[in-house]
């Protein structure tokens, strides 16, 4: 029996390939003429021309009774002057062996010194991009383009060819030795599951799509009634379920189709990429990822980036607003306030478990100066007064004389100078009124402390009906100084706040 060996089984041939060998003497006949049984008991039975013509026999082969066949070597050109046609034929038995695309196993099977690249350039040139396709160019039996070319040239081309290639092989340096691709299963890759090598899913979508069909059997001839000429109801269900599951299949190739085009099975790359955006950017590129299937990756990369640019843009604007609530002018003293506010949000939460920080950022026990203002919706309703008036023509508080100089009301305490207040350095300021305003800076109060005593002292004469005397304000407000209070009372007073007594 002609037996097919490989390279890798014997290390000690100089070329792969095909190999015959002679079932009597084990003789290689690989590039000789054989004599090949053609009697069903023998199977791929070869013998040489020496045992042939001796009668050699041997398992059930019978010389005197079994017919025969002369297979001659075929080592001429037939559709291009450097292959021949014994190549030509193990180039097609390869290809039905080890599938298309399997270059390198095809160039072993075929051998003559033959590397992938060559065996792919000459099957894509000879078969696939012929005139003639699927037949090759020089496919007619009455085509002699290559008659002039004698077996005995071809052979020593061949020859040559092989003995330069050993040459080339033996000067090149020594590389390492290729590794073949490693296997196709799910953990040669980074995505758990998917076997690169076959473009599959050790899971697929509707993984038991195949169990519906695995029973199904359609016999030759069945299917239509004689009778009737009507499809049977058999053949026609079954028809159905084989167009569920076709239609499962594609459903199963679209998401294929989405993962491939987007580079989901990508994942360290991507993984990357998400670690250097926010939480809030991951979450939001998470929610128009539906849309993948309906985008191509272009248009998708365009989409995500403009969300995301939509989204630094709300961010920017949302800041600008907090800035300006804030009364800052300028983007320095923006982008101090921004670091200042991390710095007293750490310090909060570091100093939160102590007993007296955690008590003075507490927002349930403040000190009665960092009370809330009063809601202007919810503040007691009381007559109008005449402020406008009294900012032009007349001065907030009596006149003082001090040491016989007259000074002007608006100045501070004690002959100290008002306080500069803004929007910067006084919260709520924009709260109080212009006369307010001025009050505050020539006492020298925050905004703060002032509505909580505005509060107290209004809460108060509304219980005794709009009437609070001055000592009873001092009363009050203890923890403040007595001059404050009372011009406090005397700015009420004449404001129409608070009853004269």
């Amino acid at each position: 029996m002609g037996v097919i060996k490989r390279k890798s089984a014997h290390p000690g041939r100089v070329e792969p390939g095909v190999r015959y060998h002679c079932d009597a003497c084990n003789g290689d006949i690989t590039f000789t003429v054989r004599i090949r049984c053609a009697h069903a008991a023998c199977v791929e039975y070869d013998l040489c021309v020496p045992c042939f013509t001796s009668g050699a026999e041997t398992g059930s082969h019978k010389c005197a009774t079994h017919p025969y066949h002369v297979i001659e070597q075929n080592s001429y050109p037939i559709f291009t002057e450097d292959w021949g046609a014994d190549e030509e034929l193990l180039l097609l038995q390869g290809a039905e062996m080890y599938g298309l695309g399997s270059w390198a196993d095809i160039a072993d099977h075929i051998g003559g010194a033959r590397d992938k690249d060559e065996v792919r350039d000459h099957y894509l040139n000879t078969y696939i991009y012929s005139s003639k396709f699927p037949l090759p160019e020089h496919s007619d039996p009455g085509n002699n383009a290559f008659a002039n070319i004698s077996r005995e040239e071809f052979q020593s081309r061949k020859k040559r060819r092989i003995e330069s290639r050993k040459e080339e092989a033996i000067k090149s340096t020594p590389s390492a030795p290729k590794k073949k691709p490693t296997a196709s299963v799910p953990a040669c890759h980074e995505i758990q599951g998917y076997m690169p090598g076959r473009l599959e899913f050790e899971t697929e979508f509707d993984n038991e799509a195949e169990m519906a069909v695995k029973d199904l059997f359609f016999e030759p001839g069945d299917g239509i009634n004689p009778n009737t000429s009507a499809v049977e109801p058999e053949v026609e269900l079954k028809c159905t379920v084989m167009d569920i599951y076709n239609h499962k299949l594609t459903q199963r190739a679209q998401r294929k189709k989405v993962m491939f085009e987007h580079g989901l099975l990508e994942y360290r790359k991507n993984t990357g990429n998400d670690k250097k955006r926010t939480k809030d950017e991951r979450d939001l590129l998470n929610k128009p990822k539906p849309f993948a299937r309906i985008m191509n990756k272009k248009d998708y990369d365009d989409f995500s980036e403009g969300l995301l640019q939509e989204h630094t843009l709300r961010q920017a604007v949302t800041q600008l607003q907090e800035w300006r609530r804030m009364g800052i002018q300028t983007l320095e003293a923006g982008q101090k306030y921004e670091v200042e506010k991390v710095q007293r949000v750490f310090l909060r939460n570091k100093l939160m478990p102590l007993d007296r920080v955690s008590h003075r950022y507490s927002s349930k026990a403040t000190p009665p100066v960092e009370t809330p203002p009063i809601n202007p919706l919810t503040a007691p309703k009381l007559p109008p007064t005449s402020l406008a008036q009294e900012d032009s023509t007349s001065p907030v508080s009596p006149t003082p004389v001090m040491n016989g100089v007259k000074r002007n009301g608006m100045n501070g305490v004690n002959g100290t100078a008002p306080l500069a207040l803004s929007n910067e350095n006084s919260t709520d300021l924009h709260l109080l009124s212009y006369a307010e305003q001025q009050l505050c800076a020539s006492l020298r109060m925050k905004p703060k402390p002032y509505m909580c005593i505005k509060e107290r002292l209004i809460s108060e004469a509304i219980k005794h009906g709009g009437i609070l005397k001055e000592k009873a304000a001092k009363d009050i407000c203890r923890f403040q100084d007595v001059q404050k209070i009372s011009k406090i009372h005397d700015f009420f007073t004449r404001s129409g706040w608070i009853g004269k007594a």
